[in-house]
């Protein structure tokens, strides 16, 4: 992933634009559920209405990362996701990506839910509580 490929990071305004976007179309989008946006041509993430008008155009993307030294494509190794990056991902289907990226290399692999599911050699249900 790099500068110049349509990413961005989002500012807290713009995401509250782009999830009230989707929420319009009876989608369900949580902030937390998404780190960065890609779009596909000139949307103005600061414009709700230009995020209205192209919101076709704009996919959100989940990073996971790792420092750890894994086999190529991530084979056996281990990502945790929350019930809300589930459910958004769900609802958006191909506008929702999940990224995995090794930090130090640079190595990246894009996956949809369902791509995710496919490749998935476990599924452990479990609970992630914040205080």
């Amino acid at each position: 992933m790099g500068k110049g490929l349509g990413f961005a990071i989002p500012t807290s305004i713009q995401k509250k634009i782009v999830v009230m976007a989707f929420v319009k179309r009876d989608m369900i989008v949580y902030g937390k559920a998404f780190d960065i946006i890609k779009t596909s041509g000139n949307v103005d993430l600061s414009d709700p209405e230009d995020v209205e008008r192209h919101l076709k155009q704009i996919t959100l993307y989940e990073i996971k990362s790792t420092v750890k030294e894994c086999k190529a494509n991530f084979a056996g190794h281990f990502f945790s996701l929350t019930a809300a990056e589930i459910l958004v991902s769900q609802s958006l289907k191909d506008q929702f990506r999940f990224v995995f990226v090794k930090v130090p290399a640079g190595d990246y692999l894009e996956m949809t839910l369902s791509q995710m599911f496919a490749r998935a050699k476990g599924i452990y249900p479990g609970w992630s509580l914040s205080f």
